[in-house]
């Protein structure tokens, strides 16, 4: 994933200190239940779509903009599935940070447009079965994914929040 300028501009005030960012996932649902997924290019790992929102962008604008951005594919968003802190995390430059994890379901917008890859934060797009996803998967991706499914089963059940 492609640093934000405005993190850039941050880490130039404040050097690797942790920094407490946004981070929103989705997870998208064709019709027939297969799911889209990227390879991520910094890792060669495949994930749910996820990213950064901007300054002052809500996370549901910022989750149907990063799925644009990175697969070509417009979304309708359908509901919040989780809410919370990851963990900790150290990347190879030194710098630190914690997300705050903001994941929600979605499905395919009416004429979407065809998944590839639409950005240089993936390597690889596609839509997978449930019981076929593709190795590697993110380990945030297994529990994201269950998230959508257990939301998409009971609509109507709490959001969850950890």
């Amino acid at each position: 994933m492609a640093t934000p300028e405005f993190i850039l501009a941050l880490r130039e005030r404040i050097g690797h200190d942790q920094l407490w960012l946004p981070g929103v996932s989705v997870v998208v649902v064709a019709g027939d239940g297969r799911l889209l997924l990227g390879r991520r290019a910094d890792n060669g790992q495949w994930a749910v779509v996820s990213g950064s929102p901007e300054p002052g962008e809500q996370p549901g604008a910022a989750a149907v903009r990063e799925c644009l951005e990175e697969t070509g594919v417009a979304i309708e968003l359908l509901g919040l599935t989780h809410v919370g802190a990851g963990e900790p995390k150290t990347f190879p430059n030194g710098d630190r940070c914690v997300f705050m994890d903001i994941d929600f379901v979605a499905r395919p917008a009416a004429g979407a447009g065809l998944a590839r890859v639409a950005d240089d934060e993936s390597t690889q797009v596609g839509w997978f079965a449930p019981d076929a996803l593709p190795e590697p998967l993110m380990g945030s991706a297994l529990r994201r994914i269950r998230a959508a499914q257990a939301w998409l089963a009971s609509p109507t059940a709490p959001t969850a929040f950890d």
